[in-house]
């Protein structure tokens, strides 16, 4: 958005357009499946990529290009496409640069169903993954870099212990490797921290969480920075030749060549279409993310003192409480650090128990980024697939539990979580 606008101002208006029809100032729902075409030779044009007119809504919705300009401005990048979660947006960017027999290195701290998806379909299809600790130096990632290798993969903050990527450090090595740093930023959001800052070549979000900040609604976003060279030869798809004589994806769009493939290939071929219905619900949960990320960010600080302070709790999980990672939290996250805060009951797996069966104003259920505040025991839920030793070499101890911090009053949240501590176990029971 030109007029160097502030983020909040462009959180509003980027990617805007008035309707031509009626001039509606609201981007309207674009609910259609196809766009008649002019004529025989403009189908043609369309289907070729030369025209600059829409050929289908499986990759290419008007409600969705205006959600996913906003996105990539918010966020610094020159392109993002709109897919139908988080989890196919991790899977759409990672096969827009890597094939069978690929090489990615991601960091030890990562979510849960991102390393089920590493773990199990992205290597059953060939992809070999290698994690390095999230606080390994410089000199150990470049190491592992190897000509095979497609992506460095991480979390801006780590769900759901808060583990905060030095992303600067990543950046450097990307710079020094030409391998693209690929990060999510969901739980950060583009309002604390921007990746394309530090070097990072592609953003990834879970729409579904702080963006649209409601929960109601499933989406994903990959925004390409427009700032790497994807004419190296790690990446033959871009920048080879393609069939019938036509221009390869770098020739055409230069720095822009990942965010073509990803739309035009990727997207159009293994079809997870973002609804339109879904992108206008999005659009009105950006315009007030600025306003909703200081509230989650000072409700979160809130609910860390009141139960860092409480007998019951034995650890508190989140960036600003974390003195081991003070420094680079202060340089990645200047503005706060987010909202989910993780608890270790000192009375384990019962006392986890009988703490979320408690809550009256928070509810017990899988989602975060939540307008409204959540809590799970990831132990059983999203991480019980896991084996006990599993979850323990991830800090996932018996009485981990996770709260996603919403905008309710803060000694409202507060109160809730202190009364169903009361009278809870302070020491785990014997196995």
């Amino acid at each position: 958005m030109s007029g160097g606008w502030g983020f909040e101002t462009r959180q509003i208006h980027a990617g805007a357009i008035v309707d031509g029809e009626a001039g509606a100032r609201i981007t309207p729902i674009y609910q259609s499946a196809g766009y008649v075409l002019d004529d025989f030779d403009d189908g043609v044009e369309r289907f070729a990529g030369r025209s600059a007119k829409r050929a289908y809504s499986r990759n290419d919705n008007p409600t969705n290009v205006v959600a996913a300009r906003r996105i990539a401005d918010l966020e610094g990048g020159a392109d993002a496409v709109l897919v139908a979660s988080g989890q196919a947006a991790i899977a759409a960017a990672l096969h827009a640069l890597a094939q069978a027999g690929d090489h990615i290195l991601t960091t030890d701290r990562l979510y849960e169903g991102t390393r089920e998806m590493v773990r199990g379909s992205l290597a059953r299809q060939g992809l070999e993954f290698e994690q390095l600790p999230i606080d390994a130096d410089e000199e150990r990632w470049v190491a592992a870099v190897r000509p095979t290798t497609r992506a460095i993969y991480a979390e801006s903050i780590a769900n759901p212990l808060g583990e905060v990527a030095d992303l600067a450090l990543l950046g450097r090595v990307s710079a020094r490797t030409g391998v693209p740093l690929v990060v999510d930023n969901t739980v950060a959001t583009p309002y604390l921290c921007r990746p394309f800052e530090h070097g990072a070549a592609v953003v990834i979000h879970s729409t579904s969480k702080w963006l649209g900040g409601h929960g109601s609604v499933i989406g994903g976003a990959v925004v390409d920075s427009g700032a790497f060279d994807w004419s190296a030869e790690r990446f033959p798809h871009l920048h080879a030749p393609r069939p019938h004589g036509a221009p390869s994806f770098a020739e055409r769009f230069g720095s822009a060549a990942y965010g073509a493939y990803l739309r035009s290939v990727v997207v159009l071929e293994h079809g997870p279409t973002f609804p339109p219905t879904s992108a206008f619900l999005l659009l009105h949960g950006i315009e007030t993310l600025s306003l909703r990320m200081e509230r989650h960010v000072a409700n979160a600080r809130a609910v860390v003192a009141a139960l860092a302070a409480h007998p019951a709790v034995a650890r508190v999980h989140h960036p600003d409480h974390d003195d081991a990672q003070a420094e680079v939290v202060g340089r990645m996250l200047p503005d706060g650090a987010g909202s989910v805060v993780s608890v270790e009951l000192r009375g384990g797996r019962a006392a986890a128990r009988a703490f979320l069966d408690r809550l009256r104003l928070v509810s017990q259920m899988t989602h975060i980024g939540d307008v409204r505040t959540l809590a799970i025991h990831t132990g059983s839920t999203i991480h019980g697939k896991l084996a006990e030793e599993e979850r323990l070499a991830l800090g996932i101890t018996p009485g981990l539990v996770r709260i996603s911090v919403g905008l309710e009053r803060a000694d409202d949240i507060v109160a809730d979580l202190e009364q169903a501590l009361e009278g809870l176990a302070l020491e785990e029971p014997a196995p």
